[in-house]
């Protein structure tokens, strides 16, 4: 009895610390998504016991982050793939911006004691990254053209090929690379799927196996050969009504397959599934044999008996670096931001741009559901007039609490919402509201994901808060905004050149009671 009640008192300790979701239920199984946050464009392979994920980041940067996991469910982030990105002026925000654009779609796999990664920047040809170990550092390749959602496929002989399709024309190219993965030594036409996307290619048995997306129908297929070049026959699998459609499959050391998917969710972005996968006449099947055909919300995981553990979120910006949850919204300007100027204070000085959506070091990291509450503590007594610093969030809709000092030294809080259109981006000042004298401000944002709704709340005192500005919308779309679910975002900018600063000296995540209940599907 006494071992009963400790066992449930840990339980519930650790349950109480979870920030905001926690997927391993402490029973031996896991409830979907794997993370509640925007981890799109999936790729998931297994090393002897560990697992990695690579997921899709756009213009953030540093770009691409690859997850560790040792049981499929519990994750944290291992590494990034580069620190910043190259090839185009837009990524230092100069001539544009490259928001929807940047690095996406990539492909993991390992062979022969080397981690490789194939991506496709946008507008740019294919590369083909290396290294021995996970963490970088990360060197490439660049082949001859551009192989739109390259899907990296590596026999045991090392033999390396490349599928690519995309939605506009869905006609499956595999590309043969040479014996330095360097450069492309035959291309041919292996398939045709109307709409099809995301390749990936696995092999079980005698046959290899070729997943799609299917976005026009938000649909995954799988198709099967005994030959990479075919002939392939199709079948449907999922799609977003009954679990996601982008993915693949994974295997155990035991022998079991499990099936990772992508699932458009709203405003939180896309979020990540995983599903038990049996087998039929050497056709995989999502689910289980009582419920096939779909992810299931609830089952046993993959793994039993590892600990908890997810990225991390809350900071005290008390280390030399910072954590790898946090991105810059394109590549930084270092010199404009430290962790060393003021030990435990991330200090950030103004950028010079017209607004907020054009300004560089906005520092972000991934909204979290179903419903969050995140709050920093700020040091305003160093902003100048013309100073635009605050906290908010980064999206379609990016809503903020904006400080700023007048040319009589007096600051104010406005609350900013800012809508990117096809046109560009819209602000709209809601509401502006003047402060007391004092160096300390407390800047928070509430996100629930159940309704698609925010709030802002500014306090004096850390203890007691004012909200203002009314409720604003969160959403997603991939025309407009980031193409990522709503951000969380931290900035400092100005119209010109400012001798100003603002210093951040913690950010704190936790979980806030959703407004509805679960979904189920």
């Amino acid at each position: 009895m006494r071992a009963a009640i400790a066992a449930a008192l840990l339980l519930s300790a650790s349950l109480a610390s979870a920030q905001v979701w926690r997927s391993d239920q402490g029973d031996g199984t896991f409830r979907n998504p794997v993370l509640f946050a925007d981890y799109p464009d999936p790729d998931i392979i297994r090393v002897g016991s560990d697992y990695y994920f690579a997921t899709t980041t756009f213009a953030n940067t540093p770009g691409i982050t690859i997850l560790h996991s040792r049981d499929l469910v519990n994750w944290t982030i291992a590494s990034h793939l580069v620190d910043r990105l190259e090839g185009k002026p837009e990524y230092d925000l100069k001539g544009g911006n490259a928001y929807r654009h940047g690095l996406y779609a990539s492909s993991l796999r390992y062979h022969a004691g080397t981690y490789y990664l194939a991506n496709t920047p946008v507008g740019q040809k294919t590369r083909i990254w290396y290294a021995r170990d996970v963490r970088g550092p990360w060197r490439y390749h660049e082949l001859e053209r551009e192989a739109f959602d390259p899907g990296l496929f590596i026999e045991p002989d090392g033999k390396a090929y490349l599928a690519t399709a995309s939605t506009a024309d869905g006609t499956i190219t595999l590309l043969t690379l040479d014996a330095g993965l360097a450069h492309v030594a035959d291309a041919r036409k292996i398939h045709y799927i109307k709409g099809a996307e995301g390749s990936k290619i696995i092999r079980r048995g005698d046959y290899y196996y070729l997943f799609n997306a299917l976005p026009p129908r938000l649909a995954l297929s799988v198709s099967r050969s005994h030959s990479l070049f075919g002939p392939w026959e199709t079948r449907d699998q999922i799609d977003d009504k009954t679990g996601g459609h982008q993915g693949a499959l994974v295997d155990l050391p035991d022998g079991r397959w499990f099936g990772f998917v992508m699932e458009d969710s709203g405003a939180i972005g896309r979020m990540t599934n995983l599903s038990p996968v049996f087998w039929q006449d050497d056709w995989p099947v999502w689910g289980t044999p009582d419920a096939p055909g779909r992810v299931p919300r609830r089952a046993k995981k993959p793994i039993p008996g590892g600990a908890f553990a997810e990225p991390a979120t809350s900071d005290d910006f008390a280390r030399p670096n910072l954590g790898l949850q946090w991105q810059w919204n394109h590549n930084s300007e270092p010199r404009r931001w430290s962790l060393t100027e003021r030990p435990g204070w991330l200090r950030l000085r103004p950028t010079v741009a017209t607004g907020f959506w054009s300004a560089r070091n906005t520092l972000v990291q991934k909204g979290q559901g179903p419903a969050s509450r995140a709050e920093v503590k700020l040091d305003i007594r160093h902003l100048t007039p013309g100073d635009r610093c605050g906290f908010g969030t980064f999206g379609q809709f990016s809503a903020n609490l904006t400080v700023q000092r007048g040319g009589d030294g007096k600051a104010a809080v406005a609350m900013e919402v800012i809508e990117d259109t096809t046109g560009g981006p819209r602000t709209q000042t809601r509401a502006t509201v003047p402060l007391p004298a004092g160096d300390a401000l407390w800047l928070r944002t509430d996100m629930d994901f159940t309704t698609d709704l925010g709030r802002l709340a500014y306090s004096l005192d850390g203890k007691r808060w004012t909200g203002f500005g009314g409720d604003f919308p969160l959403a997603f779309a991939w025309r407009t905004g980031t193409f990522q679910g709503e951000q969380l975002a931290v900035f400092c900018y100005a119209p010109g050149p400012s001798r100003g600063w603002l210093d951040v000296d913690r950010f704190t995540l936790s979980a806030l009671p959703p407004a509805k209940p679960e979904r189920v599907r």
